[in-house]
């Protein structure tokens, strides 16, 4: 079932294909001009637009270019009265996936929104590849530790099958690395990899991201949206952060889980899916279901297949290869000859015990490289900003509280603490306001507070 757009100032022929793709199973909304549906698709999700050429109020030309525009992947199939060679080049110069000529052949229509759909899964794959190198993602495995071969092993044995898996460690260990790994090595490999930041969601918006929401279900609900769940369908869905799941929304993930099937916010029916669960946490959701702030029905469903990854403090071996790794991605060139960084720099990255963990060292390596302009080799010079030992957790404690110099105003030691707190959690805001002794919550606000001081 894919969610489709249907565009045209006439509302005979919007119902006419309604009914030619209702019958398919697909899920239509209707506009009757491409201002209407440029604003639909700001506010949800479409896997295909179906539109008229000609139409008063922004016409299909204008609407493909606004798509185009706004980066928003989702291929458009244009409708056209006669189909003369001209028009046809014309289309598909433009961009379009395919064309519709008027009047429609039902197995026309079904060949060409196949085809679309079929782009349209190409241009999904593109906007995420893009999204990886834009974040500085690297999906690279690296690892020299008997340590993280022992994580390889298990996460290698455990895509073969459709078993939920909890990945634990610290913040920047590389948790979603390995939900990937699992996903790659499975059979849903060619699927969709859909990651969810638990974290980063307004607990009033949980339920609507995961699950999706009907039109109207609630205040700015202008249209049908598909949840993170649904468009993960075939393929893995990865929850990070899962022990940041608002409580009341724990029940309706549990129930999702054991029957594959859930119902959009303010919907009725029951929308059955194929999606694998990973989930990935820095808590300790054992003992939080203990201590009744998680659920426990839920937390043994999720740890049905457990992978721990050991923190880098734990496994400096695999520091060298790491640096080399990050050294190649932030320098100005991938043909590095030489030496990439002196021994006593890399005695000095091995002493630190690294809290931020692999992100950290990312960071770090990217400021030397900024720094030093790509160039070669990385001395102890380079590293005067890591503080061996300071990362230590009493002595970050110390840091944190230390009584500061004459003349600074309070709303100023404020902001030393919280910029500290996330220098020291590699800007991680949940492990801050944890070292802070403060909610999620209550840390967010003072951040935003303190910004516009």
């Amino acid at each position: 079932m894919a969610n489709i757009l249907i565009v045209d100032d006439e509302e005979r022929i919007r119902l006419i294909l309604k009914i030619m793709l209702s019958s398919q199973g697909h899920a239509i909304e209707e506009a009757a001009d491409g201002q209407e549906a440029f604003e639909k698709l700001q506010n949800g999700f479409f896997d295909l637009v179906i539109s008229d050429i000609r139409m008063d109020r922004l016409d299909g030309k204008g609407l493909l270019k606004k798509i185009k525009e706004n980066h928003i992947a989702c291929p458009l199939v244009f409708i056209t009265a006669f189909a003369s060679t001209e028009s046809v080049v014309e289309a598909l110069h433009l961009g379009a996936a395919d064309y519709l000529v008027k009047p429609f052949d039902e197995n026309d229509v079904q060949v060409a929104v196949e085809r679309a759909l079929g782009m349209g899964k190409i241009l999904h794959e593109n906007v995420r590849l893009k999204q990886t190198i834009k974040n500085g993602t690297d999906e690279k495995f690296l690892f020299v530790s008997s340590a993280m071969k022992e994580v390889e092993t298990m996460a290698i044995q455990v895509a073969q099958s459709d078993a939920t898996v909890l990945i634990t460690g610290e913040s920047g260990t590389g948790k979603e690395v390995i939900a990937k790994l699992i996903h790659n090595s499975s059979s849903r490999g060619a699927e969709r990899f859909v990651a969810v930041n638990c974290a980063a969601i307004t607990e009033t918006l949980v339920e609507a991201e995961l699950f999706g929401h009907e039109k109207g279900s609630f205040t700015g609900a202008n249209s049908r949206k598909e949840g993170k769940f649904e468009y993960a369908d075939g393929g893995t869905l990865f929850l990070d952060e899962v022990g940041e799941l608002p409580f009341n929304s724990q029940a309706k993930l549990l129930r999702a889980i054991q029957e594959r099937k859930f119902q959009r916010v303010g919907g009725n029916n029951e929308i059955p899916v194929n999606t694998r669960i990973i989930c990935a946490t820095n808590q300790d959701l054992s003992r939080m279901a203990a201590e009744k702030k998680f659920r426990q029905d839920l937390y043994y469903r999720l740890a049905v297949f457990p992978i721990h990854v050991p923190p880098l403090r734990e496994r400096k071996e695999d520091i060298a290869p790491l640096t080399r790794l990050f050294v190649e991605k932030f320098a100005d060139t991938r043909n590095l000859t030489g030496e990439s960084i002196t021994k006593g720099a890399a005695r000095k990255l091995n002493e630190y015990s690294w809290p931020g963990n692999v992100r950290e060292l990312a960071n770090a390596i990217e400021r030397v490289m900024i720094l030093k302009a790509g160039t070669l080799p990385i001395t102890t010079d380079d590293l005067k900003f890591i503080a061996i030992g300071s990362s230590e957790k009493h002595e970050v404690q110390e840091n944190l509280f230390q009584i500061p110099p004459t003349g600074i105003d309070y709303d100023e030691i404020q902001k030393n603490i919280v910029q500290q707190a996330l220098d020291m959690t590699a800007s991680n805001q949940s492990s801050a306001a944890r070292l802070l002794g403060l909610s999620r919550a209550r840390f967010r606000t003072l951040l935003k507070l303190l910004e516009e001081v």
